[in-house]
């Protein structure tokens, strides 16, 4: 609570630095500011309503439906886990394949599970898990795959084939499992029923993050999944998500063993006008979620059911940590940015059409509020700062707690700091991304489209043009906020 009355404390004390007539003197730039503010204020307003109304209203009535048709239909579903590990400490290894089969072993019709990994290691670790279970295990069939370690999508495509093998009929569910998340028991259960909607692809469900150590890392990712549960409730009143959480995602088995959508996971790739051909590494869950939406299904949110993810901070500093995964995650969410606009706003609905549009503009959105407040400080006077300061704190501190309300719970004041860096680290991220689409790397895996070896002359040329265009676009966005702030 002391924090809370120090942070507005300082937001009153930085207002009262302003003199009398400041903002005045720069009305057309102060209207700027104003415009991209009330731009994006509003659209998280909207998506905020959207998630009220369907955790409130619209998800009950779905699922108590949902569960009505499953129960009256004589065939249960019985579960695919498909779950991929790849240097994975034990410590983690453990408890996540004690969830997957106390999971398994409670659907009601049955469990295969597919374990898709390289060492050998791992192979008898997770055997020596089976047999260990404390609980019957008869209707659980275990496959260990060992394949080499030519990443996650070859991983995927042999372990989807060997799914198809097992003959799924339309009422079984394929859950696809990180080798880093737990899923909950309850999992079969609670994803079976949505499937009896025949337009429903997919679902996913909330996340949560199990971080030992506390710090700036795990409150990031704290606040990350609290933004998401609400984000993914606003899509979810539409029935279609923005992404497929790869840590854990459930499909219609027919549909998840379709060569066409193995053929999707293992070999994705956009032609870009200037990169060339660009083939997919990472990103295996925009992938999925790309041919189902191209497909014309719907993909479903479970707000009520939670996958836990163990997370390792990848670098030593907290910054160069986020960068890692931003760059990673922000890249694949980009390359199929652009070419799920290009599908008819009819097939996939105006608001999801929209809200991918947003999250290019929201870069530009972004960037261009601080640029604003530059041009006036330097141009009218310094002390617009404070100002800009003061509003910054008061509406991310106001956004906390909308997004903390949301989730039924109070939130150190850090999340404050930690929303705006977000926004506009993520942003610059973004933009950065935006421009080299061919460059992928996993967090884990050495595997990766760029190396430190000298490149071909080609290959530097295009690096080049990327550089360039995104100085180009910096440059005008920069004089784009300089005339319309009346500086030029």
């Amino acid at each position: 609570m002391l924090s809370h009355l120090a942070y507005l404390s300082v937001i009153v004390l930085l207002a009262s630095l302003v003199p009398p007539g400041l903002l005045g003197e720069a009305k057309q730039a102060v209207f700027i500011i104003g415009v991209l503010g009330m731009w994006r204020y509003s659209w998280a307003a909207i998506n905020f309503t959207r998630a009220v109304i369907f955790r409130r209203f619209a998800y009950p009535k779905r699922k108590a439906r949902a569960h009505a048709a499953y129960a009256a239909q004589p065939q249960r579903a019985h579960a695919f886990f498909l779950t991929t590990s790849y240097k994975i400490d034990t410590k983690v290894t453990i408890p996540v394949y004690r969830s997957v089969f106390l999971a398994a072993a409670k659907s009601e019709n049955g469990a295969t599970i597919v374990s898709s990994v390289v060492d050998g290691a791992d192979v008898r670790l997770i055997q020596q898990i089976y047999a260990s279970m404390p609980v019957d295990m008869s209707g659980v069939k275990l496959i260990v795959d060992r394949i080499p370690g030519t990443g996650k999508r070859d991983a995927l495509a042999k372990s989807l084939n060997l799914i198809a093998r097992e003959c799924p009929t339309p009422h079984d569910i394929v859950i696809f499992v990180d080798g880093d998340s737990c899923v909950p028991e309850d999992i079969v259960s609670q994803s079976a029923p949505v499937f009896t909607d025949r337009k429903v692809g997919a679902l996913t469900t909330d996340e949560r993050v199990d971080i030992p150590q506390p710090g700036l890392f795990k409150d990031w990712f704290e606040l990350r999944f609290d933004q998401r549960q609400v984000m993914m409730c606003s899509m979810g009143l539409s029935n279609r998500v923005l992404t497929l959480t790869g840590r854990m995602s459930v499909f219609r088995a027919d549909l998840a063993t379709n060569p066409d959508f193995i053929s999707a996971v293992q070999n994705d790739y956009i032609d870009h006008w200037r990169l060339g051909r660009v083939n997919f590494l990472t990103g295996d869950d925009k992938s999925t979620w790309f041919w189902l939406m191209k497909n014309g299904y719907e993909m479903a949110y479970l707000p009520d059911v939670a996958s836990s993810s163990m997370e390792v901070q990848p670098k030593p500093s907290f910054v160069g940590s986020a960068a890692a995964l931003m760059v990673r995650w922000f890249g694949n969410m980009l390359r199929t940015n652009g070419r799920a606009l290009e599908l008819s706003v009819s097939r996939i609905g105006a608001f999801t059409w929209w809200s991918i549009l947003d999250q290019r503009l929201s870069i530009w959105t972004t960037l261009a509020g601080p640029l604003c407040v530059l041009a006036v400080a330097v141009t009218f006077d310094p002390m617009v700062i404070p100002a800009y300061i003061a509003w910054v704190m008061l509406t991310r501190y106001m956004f906390c707690t909308a997004i903390c309300l949301f989730r039924g719970r109070s939130f150190p004041i850090t999340y404050t700091g930690l929303l705006y860096f977000s926004q506009l680290f993520g942003a610059a991220v973004k933009s950065y991304v935006l421009f080299r689409l061919d460059r992928q790397k996993w967090t884990r895996q050495a595997s990766k489209t760029r190396t430190t070896t000298p490149q071909p002359l080609g290959a530097r040329l295009v690096a080049a043009s990327s550089s360039y265009m995104h100085l180009l676009t910096m440059g005008w966005l920069t004089i784009g906020v300089l005339y319309l702030t009346g500086v030029l």
